[in-house]
């Protein structure tokens, strides 16, 4: 190669080095190249719950200089959760949160993500094998349920028959709720569990349930709902009964409608969850995963027992959700 040649060959290899061209290594998506992408995908759209987790990843995000995007599904379904967090991870964000619709359904589609070098962190709800996400943030379910059923004792103290209505099986969450409070039944001999029953999501099945429970059991002294649709329909199974108010109901979560049927006496406690501290460290440990930094594998989070005694007080309206941030 003349002289002429070796100064233009060594021109190109200074200009590829410049634009990245010809190197094995791509430019890097962390956090070295801007603002970090995070995504946040809920169980279901719009829900209070997912709203208020919503507005603890904003706030925390803006703490750290990220970004978010949120999507989520119609309804609480893997069916529809499925092609939105596929659409996300073609978004390539650095990061998803995201609260898995079915422990199994799930697992597959959140590997596709870490497949494809995103970091997950798994908020409110789990997987069958969590190992996949950086970390995992939820309530302590367990502890939910037994607080549900302390509230039944306090509500009907002389014992009796008490019944779970959940969601289905396979829900992370609602599962542990229904078990911790069932298990803390069994530890009270003034007590009789008669099991879980399931609404799938459906309020007139929810109050079919409870009709015909009352039926085979006029003496059940209490009534577990798992979620807000569980307990809207087994007030109204109550009140096509003429049960309302002799019978207890403790439902869980403290959106707008939770919070109404607390105030009209349609239930008589709530366990409300903190989502937006759940939000919060969801971010923080996205973050710090993405940074190479420590991180905590599991966080369990607490709750508060809503009652009409203590719903306007400081403590419990700090506890009721958000429906905008």
């Amino acid at each position: 190669m003349n002289r002429n040649g070796a100064i233009i060959a060594g021109l190109l290899t200074l200009a590829l080095a410049a634009t990245g061209c010809g190197s094995s290594n791509p430019p890097s998506s962390g956090p070295s190249s801007g603002p970090l992408k995070l995504a946040f995908v809920q169980g279901v759209i719009g829900d209070a719950f997912y709203v208020t987790m919503q507005c603890g990843i904003q706030e925390e995000a803006a703490k750290l200089g990220a970004t978010v995007s949120t999507n989520g599904p119609q309804k609480f379904d893997p069916s529809l959760q499925t092609p939105v967090l596929q659409s996300v991870i073609a978004s390539q964000p650095n990061a998803i949160l995201i609260a898995p619709t079915d422990v199994s359904a799930m697992q597959q589609p959140i590997q596709q993500a870490v497949q494809q070098n995103i970091k997950v962190v798994l908020v409110d709800t789990t997987l069958k094998d969590p190992s996949v996400a950086a970390s995992a943030i939820a309530s302590d379910n367990l502890g939910g349920g037994k607080a549900a059923f302390d509230a039944i004792q306090q509500l009907a103290p002389n014992g009796g028959k008490v019944l779970v209505v959940s969601v289905q099986p396979g829900i992370s969450t609602t599962d542990d709720r229904a078990k911790g409070f069932q298990d803390a039944v069994k530890a009270n001999p003034a007590y009789q569990d008669l099991g879980v029953q399931y609404s799938n999501n459906d309020p007139q099945k929810a109050a079919q349930i409870v009709s015909a429970a009352l039926q085979a059991n006029p003496d059940i002294v209490g009534i577990f709902a798992t979620n807000l649709f569980s307990a809207e329909g087994s007030a109204t199974g109550l009140r096509q009964s003429g049960r309302q108010g002799v019978v207890k109901i403790v439902g869980f979560d403290a959106g707008p409608d939770q919070v109404k049927a607390l105030q009209d006496g349609t239930v008589q406690a709530l366990v409300a969850q903190q989502p937006a501290l759940i939000g919060r460290d969801g971010v923080t440990q996205a973050v710090a995963a993405l940074k190479g930094q420590p991180v905590t594998k599991s966080i369990g989070t607490g709750f508060t027992v809503l009652t009409q005694a203590n719903l306007n007080t400081p403590e419990g309206q700090a506890a009721v959700y958000k429906t905008a941030c």
